[in-house]
This record gives structure tokens, sequence and C-alpha cells, in this order.
């Protein structure tokens, strides 16, 4: 896949989404290009439980490879089809994936992902 497109993971709360939403808003005014992508989860442990290795495990085979069913992915990774078909609605429902009836796809070439200690 060629496109790069990053989306950033971060840890923060409603007033931080505004105010992300709000400073996008000031540079579209101002004629600045806007584009990115953000998904923000309210604490460190939503983020791990949704993120976990297994989903990122799939996501990085979904972004490599050509997926055309949420069974081929099962298949293709040695996993239990129920396992990898809540996983894709998961990070579909996330939009880390995008599911059709002839694919499974992963927009995003990397997850920039940040919290705060």
């Amino acid at each position: 896949m060629s496109d790069a497109k990053t989306i950033n993971v971060s840890i923060g709360s409603i007033d931080d989404m505004g105010a992300r939403f709000t400073a996008a808003w000031h540079r579209a005014e101002k004629g600045e290009a806007v584009g990115e992508t953000h998904l923000t989860f309210q604490d460190l442990p939503t983020l791990l439980a949704a993120l976990t290795p297994k989903r990122l495990e799939l996501l990085r085979h979904v972004r490599r490879n050509d997926v055309p069913s949420v069974r081929a992915l099962a298949l293709t990774l040695k996993r239990d089809y129920r396992n990898v078909h809540q996983d894709v609605d998961v990070l579909s429902r996330l939009g880390l994936l995008e599911k059709s009836a002839t694919a499974v796809r992963a927009p995003f070439a990397e997850v920039d992902a940040r919290f705060v200690l």
C-alpha cells in the first residue's frame, strides 16, 4: 500500500479533544492544510485493552497483505475465527481497520501512540 497515513493515538479528556479540534479549525481558517487523524482514549488501561499485542499483530498483517475476508485472516494468523472476528470488529469501530464484502484493509501505515507518565 502506498499511502503513508498516520493515526495519532493518545490519552486525553474531552477537553483535550475539543482543544485539538479548535486548533485545527483555526489552522483551516488560515488556509493551512489540516489532515491529521486522532484516536483518543480516556486512560492507559483502556488504550492497552484496545490495542493488545494480538490486535497489533493483526493490524500489521492486514497492512502488509491483501486480506479478502476475516475467515482468511484467521486461517493465515492460525487463530480462532471468533477471536479474530471480535478483534476486527473492535479495530473497525476504532477506525483502525476497514471492512468490506471483499476485503479487510488497514488504512494507516503508522500508529503514533503517545502518553504522558
